[in-house]
């Protein structure tokens, strides 16, 4: 990558906190841009059309509010948001707009991913819950799910994923970065600033290590159970074609939790073990982590969930007509 001077002073070591960090793209592919752009402006445009699509026909089908449909709006949402939260830096780093962001903007982008990420992981494990009591207890699902529980759970999850994340965010505000600024991605981590920083980051390393753990970790496991727990009740079920009715009604939130944990594994891999892997390997896997399970979640559910897919079909026909 070739810097000119310009942006080599602005992105030198210092200890100000005021710094600007300089993102990182496809490393020594820059006259590429202009066509990268186009397949990762179609991917954005996919998002943000194809979760807007999932809410909006939930939202105006009387059918679907029901606590199963509630919780994937939230995943929609979720995805919406991630979408958001950096469309900016990547695109425009792109489209040639920008190459630096400021640290404030940077520290902000970064807890929003990470807030998402938690969130995005504390619905998954919701609706394995929901799928939990629709299989294994169907007469009580409609007493136990709500409409005051799930706005308990949601507000619950939108309070667990963004609570704790505070304090180590905050404190990136207040460390000397004396290091080149040069993010590892085309948007901002905690990890990757923390890589950065020459003040004392134990905290930080610490705290995010023990999130992971108790957000990230302890959902995966409860979702795992969970699945254990509805494949021995659909064991259970004398009629074969029961089963199968049964199993279809998880197989797109199976899909939704392979499709956001295999990224979100893959990075953290990669960011532990896969340093003599070229910047341009970093970037892509970064990109998928944040593209690929929203960009892949309406597609599953327009697809293998029978209420949205027909819905989804009598809406492009109306626009059609």
């Amino acid at each position: 990558m070739f810097l000119s001077s310009r942006m080599i002073t602005s992105v030198s070591p210092s200890t100000s906190t005021n710094s600007s960090f300089l993102l990182t793209g496809f490393s020594g592919m820059e006259q590429q841009y202009p066509w990268f752009s186009i397949p990762f402006s179609s991917i954005y445009a996919m998002v943000l059309l194809g979760n807007c699509m999932v809410l909006h026909v939930i939202w105006t089908e009387p059918s679907l509010h029901q606590p199963m449909f509630y919780f994937l709006s939230m995943l929609a949402l979720t995805d919406l948001c991630v979408g958001l939260s950096t469309v900016y830096t990547v695109l425009g780093i792109l489209w040639g707009i920008i190459r630096e962001i400021s640290l404030d903007s940077c520290i902000a982008q970064s807890y929003f991913i990470h807030g998402l990420s938690f969130m995005e992981s504390s619905i998954l494990l919701a609706m394995a819950f929901d799928r939990y009591i629709a299989i294994c207890n169907p007469l009580r699902y409609s007493s136990i799910l709500t409409n005051s529980r799930i706005i308990k759970i949601g507000l619950t999850i939108i309070g667990r994923s963004f609570f704790f994340i505070t304090p180590p965010i905050i404190r990136l505000k207040f460390f000397n970065y004396c290091h080149f600024h040069i993010l590892s991605h085309s948007f901002c981590l905690h990890q990757d600033l923390l890589r950065l920083a020459c003040s004392d980051i134990r905290f930080n390393n610490y705290y995010a290590l023990m999130l992971v753990i108790c957000i990230l970790l302890l959902d995966a496991i409860l979702i795992l159970f969970s699945y254990i727990l509805i494949l021995k009740s659909v064991l259970a079920v004398a009629s074969q074609e029961e089963r199968h009715k049964l199993f279809q009604t998880c197989v797109s939130h199976v899909c939704a939790v392979l499709v956001f944990y295999i990224p979100i594994i893959s990075l953290t891999m990669v960011h532990r073990f896969g340093k003599h892997l070229s910047p341009v390997a970093h970037v892509l896997i970064g990109n998928i982590y944040i593209l690929f399970p929203p960009l892949m979640n309406p597609i599953i559910y327009s697809v293998k969930t029978q209420q949205i897919h027909t819905r989804m079909l009598r809406l492009f026909s109306l626009k059609r007509y």
